[in-house]
């Protein structure tokens, strides 16, 4: 079975709806450190020691973004790290979205 974080982001090119609760469950189940905020987008702050560290790691995520063409809010604060995720085009959730959070989860090397 592939993993969230083994599968691709897919560009959105608008025109689907966003996911439904019932469809988001199975894989926020799979996402357990992550919110599902207002059924709209997946949140979750990363705790570091320092602000190296958090910026080390936003950088990451923001090397991540590129390559997967997925592109989270970043809020980078002194020892943490906000990210949410949505995709704008449809202002709502789809698989990629919870793909873009594994791949964020494994940088952080977090299950």
């Amino acid at each position: 079975m592939t993993t969230l974080a083994d599968k691709m982001c897919v560009p959105c090119r608008g025109g689907v709806p966003p996911l439904t609760p019932e469809e988001i469950a199975p894989l926020s189940a799979q996402l357990p450190a992550w919110e599902v905020a207002d059924h709209h987008h997946l949140q979750r702050t990363f705790t570091f020691t320092n602000f190296r560290e958090a910026l080390d790691f936003t950088n990451a995520v923001g090397e991540l973004a590129e390559q997967q063409g997925h592109h989270p809010d970043i809020h980078l604060a002194w020892g943490s790290v906000k990210i949410e995720i949505w995709t704008h085009k449809i202002d709502g959730l789809t698989e990629s979205d919870f793909v873009l959070a594994a791949k964020t989860d494994r940088l952080a090397s977090v299950p």
